[in-house]
């Protein structure tokens, strides 16, 4: 199937003006990305910003809810490679997802590298997740039905919280809502990192600039809190959904991940959406087929909080 025609207006803007990222620093990245409007938003129920208050840091989280009632919940990490992304840039995915699945949606600004780099983002996402379980009455949400998720670099941190849930005896997740993930990949170079390494919005240049700004050394990107697919715990996550696109350089490794951890006993649901691109929870107010897949995540994630 071909690209998604909207899609493909929007990305022929894009690539008119490349950034040259040898010239550009993570705060002006930022800078840029702010500029961008977010999209529609849809009404929820409420909005509250707060904060988490751990040992020696604190971060900031918004609450999203699609009732005024204790509800069950999804503690969200946003994407952007863990370097840019906030809990403004993925305002109106945190309210859709809230709908969809008629639950609390948490929102976690977790450290962003190069300033923290990696394991930072990880004990944010384990720590600030482990915080929400244990103020789970106060927050009004469900105790024994809080998932996590994420998209891309957010998945990533998702997915690993849940191992690191079972590495420290945490309180452990009930589902993970996956949205093209970052798992790492074992062997060769998946094919749709060379197929669709230029011209998608994420590139493979893109995905480098990124990690040589999370990681501390190359070594790290063995590490299975960077990369999940090398941990040897993945038989004792929970049930999860994975979501990929037929555009983007990071299908091959999502999917090769849900099918270890079809392997592993875990029950997965994992679906390509053809004529899409990374990112596509961000298009979901003008794209039709995204708002679908976002839907039909949201519905896995809501028969799972639901059960």
């Amino acid at each position: 199937m071909g690209l998604n025609p909207k899609i493909q207006a929007f990305l022929k803007e894009v690539n008119a003006q490349p950034i040259q990222l040898e010239t550009v620093s993570p705060e002006q990245f930022r800078n840029q990305a702010r500029m961008q409007d977010d999209g529609p938003k849809q009404e929820v129920a409420k909005v509250e910003d707060s904060r988490i208050e751990l040992n020696d840091r604190a971060l900031p989280i918004r609450i999203y809810r699609s009732e005024n009632k204790v509800q069950p919940a999804l503690v969200f990490y946003h994407g952007g490679g863990w370097v840019v992304g906030s809990i403004e840039s993925h305002d109106a995915t945190c309210r859709e997802i809230a709908n969809l699945a008629d639950c609390t949606v948490i929102s976690v600004d977790y450290r962003l590298a190069p300033e923290h780099k990696f394991p930072a983002a990880v004990e944010d996402a384990y720590d600030s997740y482990q915080w929400i379980t244990a103020n789970a009455e106060g927050l009004g949400i469900e105790l024994n039905k809080i998932a996590v998720g994420g998209d891309s670099a957010g998945g990533n941190l998702a997915t690993v919280a849940c191992l690191l849930a079972e590495e420290r005896s945490g309180h452990k997740p009930v589902f993970q809502l996956l949205l093209y993930p970052s798992t790492g990949y074992i062997g060769e170079e998946p094919a749709s990192l060379r197929e669709n390494a230029e011209g998608f919005l994420l590139t493979k240049r893109l995905m480098n600039w990124f990690r040589s700004h999370y990681y501390r050394t190359e070594a790290d990107r063995l590490n299975p809190y960077a990369s999940p697919v090398h941990s040897e715990l993945l038989h004792t996550l929970p049930p999860a959904a994975i979501l990929t696109a037929q555009y983007d350089p990071l299908r091959d490794e999502a999917l090769a991940y849900a099918e270890q951890l079809k392997q592993e006993g875990v029950d997965v649901f994992v679906k390509n959406y053809e004529g899409l691109i990374h990112g596509f929870a961000g298009f979901t107010a003008q794209v039709e087929e995204a708002h679908q897949a976002v839907a039909e995540g949201a519905s896995q994630l809501r028969q799972a909080l639901y059960k």
